[in-house]
This record gives C-alpha cells, structure tokens and sequence, in this order.
C-alpha cells in the first residue's frame, strides 16, 4: 500500500513562495519518481516536475522555470516544490504523484499509479 499526502497550500500575494510537501510511505520502491502536477479550474492537468529517488530531476514546466525548485529528503520520504515568485496564474490545485523506476515519460499523468488528495495554492494579485 502507497499513500502520497500533500501539505503547505494556501493563500498567497502575487510575489510570495511557498513550500510544497510530499510525504510518501508504504512501499517506497512504488514511488521511486514523485512528480508534482497542477490543474486550474477549467483546465487540464499540468505536469509541473519529477525527480527520482537518486536524485535525477526532468525539465521544469516553462511556466515555471527558474521559479520553482523540487527537492527531496530520502530519508523522510519526502519531496518538496519550493514555489518563489508567485503568480496568479500559479493558482490551482497541486497534487504529487509516485510511479516505480522504470521507462517512460514522466511528464506524462497517466505513468503515474499513486496520487495524493491535493493541496490548494491560491496567488492572489
């Protein structure tokens, strides 16, 4: 069994950060890539960024390139979106997401089998 539970959402001014968590437990090996995603209301599911538990991590979305940072403490379980810079349109509901090691596209939602419950990130202008 594998449960992903995201925290640190809130309400945000246009210019303020935020630190995401991802705390993962069960069989870790499941969730040896963590990506964070998004969805706003009205639109589809965006892959934001996805590290591995060696610590390989993919492009970042160009919305939010050189803005947002993963990070992960192994021996927490844990992964971190620390999220600078914030802006209205960063709004959204951001949810992580474990899959095991393995081939594939990891920007893609449908690789993933684990997903937490969300966390809401509100920017406010």
């Amino acid at each position: 069994q594998v449960q992903l539970v995201e925290s640190g959402g809130g309400l945000v001014q246009a210019g303020g950060s935020l630190r995401l968590s991802c705390a993962a437990s069960g069989h870790i090996s499941l969730t040896y890539v963590i990506g964070w995603f998004r969805q706003a209301p009205g639109k589809e599911r965006e892959f934001v960024v996805a590290s591995t538990r060696s610590g390989d991590t993919t492009n970042y979305a160009d919305s939010v390139k050189g803005r947002f940072t993963i990070s992960r403490d192994n021996a927490k379980n844990t992964v971190y979106l620390q999220m600078d810079s914030l802006k209205p349109e960063d709004t959204a509901i951001y949810y992580c997401a474990g899959r095991p090691r393995g081939s594939g596209n990891y920007a893609y939602a449908r690789q993933y089998n684990y997903w937490g419950q969300g966390t809401q990130v509100t920017v406010s202008s």
